[in-house]
């Protein structure tokens, strides 16, 4: 069994970059502890601890659509419910270590796991 450190993921709507072109599949990473904690000292997080989630979503994304490099201004410029998907996000890797949602059925009890289809489809 191998233990999986990237996720897949699709944006809800995308990121649109300077050409106008559209990117919205993507790989995101685990982050490490060093992810969390470097962060911190950045004088925009300091400043305004909401952006945080801005600096830690550019260390673990690794691949958005064709962009070559991932970093804050990337992030800043997402649409505000992918940047709401992609804490989701985060959080279920991070936590869970699957991006799959654990859920139960509502008549019977019977829990079992989804993967999430991206919004919109």
């Amino acid at each position: 069994m191998t233990f999986q450190t990237e996720f897949e993921f699709t944006l809800p709507k995308g990121y649109v970059d300077e050409e106008g072109n559209l990117h919205q599949n993507g790989i995101m990473r685990l982050a490490t502890a060093a992810d969390e904690i470097l962060p911190l000292k950045d004088p925009r997080v300091q400043s305004n601890p909401a952006y945080l989630a801005v600096i830690l979503l550019s260390r673990v994304i690794t691949k958005l659509g064709e962009l070559q490099i991932i970093n804050t201004k990337i992030i800043e410029d997402l649409f505000a419910s992918d940047l709401a998907y992609l804490q989701d996000f985060y959080g279920r890797i991070n936590e869970n270590g699957t991006s799959r949602i654990q859920t139960a059925c509502p008549k019977c009890g019977h829990q079992f796991e989804l993967e999430e289809e991206p919004m919109g489809e």
